[in-house]
């Protein structure tokens, strides 16, 4: 299994990782020499022992530590944006590009509002978790120990109420931080519930409308916010104690510090001044204030870590299908023959029951084949060993002679278009939309590839032809208009081998008539081929369809049932040799054979 490296992500702007927190110590040092020199102005005042010249040197020198240490503040603030918005743009990169190397086996494994929630929340929770601790790594212990310091060295009797308040501090502190780390995991599982509820109530809103489903929608999504609401609270609960208990052990310690010192600066033998009390105080001040700092950026860190182990298991999650073992990985499919031997295939793993059975098929390059069957009998999952969106358990599907998984994946599949009955539209213009079939297609392949689909004519009706846009999912075409645009998408990949899975099951069956007329047209006689008629003619093409008038002119038609070939033959052959498919023919069209 491959492991996630952070360190890859910090490589290319280690520059930004070493400057932000240096600046960082930078402003530290700054902040820990201004009590000093507020406290010899104090002492100074009182004593009446400095002169104008140095009172105006000392505040010079206040001046210019001010300006060092605002320089130092914006340049580790910069480089701490810098490196962590860096980081988490490459990680969602990297993340958005393992997701789309996933199996339909492993995207079965988290829901897409999960996935949505990995690249966007998760991502960000530890960009932020970055960005602070870059800035306050280094700055909140290097300010604690400095002012440690700094305090010993001006009264060792009186840093004594630091060994007390600070280790109390710590434990009640990280019995805190304990208590509340779990709670965030559960937070973001929240909130992969309420992107879920959002994304499918959005994607299917004319659904739900259409059954008067809005109210049972409400409730669904009340409910999963109302989870991530009481997940919220329930870590809010602990954090919220963590201001409080920082504000006791503060004033506690500046109360400490001041009946013990008091009585040092009334004390006329002591050489501990009201000036040295000054900075002390400061010094109390910014050695708990690190504390704070700390103890913020470890409750971070908890909400990140959860976070970081849900993008872990995204990024080593073991890929299914990859071309790895490939051994020939430069070949691409050249005339489209299909061989399955004794193929066996399992949803599950560990099940008994196969959605594939010993499946033994032939079938020769540029021939029309439909696949009929009941529903569930493993139709759509046959067709889809093809471009290896799964692999067989047992067996071998051959393409060209070639077992598919000695292909690589992108040669393989860009030989091979699949359009399914509930294929997706994206957003963006018709024109758009269809060069994903070949993004360098002419305008003249565009129109010709959607007149065979039957969509040139609806098309060119819009107010701005090809260039019209498309609503997300197309939801602002009908469904036989979007099937027909998937299907003109498809050829102009110009494929080697088409597979149309129940993709004209929304188009009436004069246009659908017209659509398979386009897949076997020949070029009439004396006259020069069409070069687009004569790829669409060679390739090789599976049909799969309910309706019997959709597969019956086909060259072979075979019958599924329970995951296995029931018969196979021509339309006439069929009806005379297969009960099945008599039976689907005579059901349909309300005559016997």
């Amino acid at each position: 299994m491959e492991r996630l490296k952070w360190s890859k992500y910090i490589k290319p702007y280690k520059a930004f990782f070493v400057l932000g927190p240096l600046c960082m110590i930078v402003e530290v040092i700054g902040e820990l020499v201004m009590p000093r020199l507020l406290g010899i102005v104090i002492n100074g005042a009182k004593d009446s022992t400095l002169t104008v010249g140095t009172s105006l040197l000392i505040m010079g020198a206040m001046i210019l530590t001010a300006i060092i240490m605002m320089a130092g503040g914006i340049g580790g603030a910069y480089f701490a944006s810098k490196a962590s918005v860096s980081f988490a743009a490459d990680l969602r990169e990297d993340g958005y590009r393992r997701i789309q190397q996933f199996s339909f086996a492993n995207i079965d494994k988290f829901s897409t509002g999960s996935l949505v929630t990995r690249l966007t929340n998760d991502i960000t929770q530890v960009q932020n978790m970055i960005n602070m601790g870059l800035r306050m790594a280094l700055r909140a212990p290097g300010m604690m120990i400095g002012a440690l310091i700094m305090a010993i060295i001006l009264n060792p009797t009186l840093s004594v109420v630091f060994a007390i308040s600070v280790p109390a501090m710590l434990i009640v502190v990280g019995g805190i931080i304990l208590t509340g780390f779990p709670r965030f995991g559960r937070v973001q599982k929240k909130v992969d519930g309420l992107n879920s509820a959002v994304q499918e109530n959005v994607t299917n809103v004319r659904v739900v409308k259409s059954f008067v489903r809005e109210d049972f929608e409400t409730e669904k999504f009340h409910e999963a916010n109302a989870n991530l609401k009481a997940a919220g609270i329930s870590a809010s609960k602990v954090m919220i104690f963590m201001s409080p208990v920082m504000t006791l052990f503060m004033n506690g310690t500046v109360i400490a510090v001041v009946l013990l010192g008091g009585p040092m600066v009334l004390d006329e033998a002591s050489d501990f001044m009201i000036g040295d009390l000054s900075a002390f105080l400061t010094y109390v001040t910014q050695i708990l204030s690190s504390l704070v700092m700390v103890t913020f950026m470890l409750m971070f860190s908890s909400r990140a870590l959860a976070s970081a182990k849900r993008i872990r298991e995204v990024m080593e999650e073991p890929l299914d299908l990859t071309d790895e073992a490939a051994t020939r990985k430069d070949l691409t499919v050249e005339r489209g023959d299909i061989t399955f031997k004794n193929v066996s295939f399992r949803y599950y793993k560990n099940s008994e029951e196969k959605v594939l059975n010993n499946i033994n098929l032939e079938i020769a390059a540029g021939s029309t084949v439909g696949i009929i069957g009941s529903t569930g009998c493993g139709k759509t999952t046959l067709v889809s060993m093809i471009p290896r969106l799964y692999d067989c358990d047992e067996g071998e599907v051959l393409v060209d002679g070639v077992n598919v998984r000695d292909y690589s994946l992108y040669n393989l599949r860009e030989g091979v278009s699949m359009v399914l009955q509930k294929n997706t539209l994206f957003s963006g213009t018709v024109r758009e939309n269809l060069q994903w079939g070949d993004e360098n297609a002419s305008d003249e392949e565009i129109r010709r590839m959607a007149e065979y689909a039957q969509a040139d004519k609806f098309v060119s009706s819009f107010k701005d032809g090809y260039d019209s846009q498309i609503e997300q999912g197309g939801t602002n075409v009908s469904g036989g208009q979007k099937q027909r645009l998937c299907i003109a998408r498809a050829l102009l990949k110009k494929p080697k081998i088409l597979i149309l899975d129940d993709s004209t099951s929304a188009v009436d069956t004069a246009t659908e008539a017209q659509i398979r007329k386009a897949f076997s047209e020949k070029a009439v006689a004396g006259e020069e081929a069409d070069p687009y008629t004569e790829n669409l003619r060679k390739a090789t093409k599976l049909i799969i369809a309910q309706r019997i008038s959709s597969v019956q002119d086909a060259d072979t038609i075979i019958v599924m049932d329970d995951g296995v070939i029931t018969g196979m033959g021509t339309h006439d052959e069929l009806l005379a040799n297969n009960t099945e498919y008599r039976e689907i023919y005579e059901s349909q069209t309300g005559k016997g054979a």
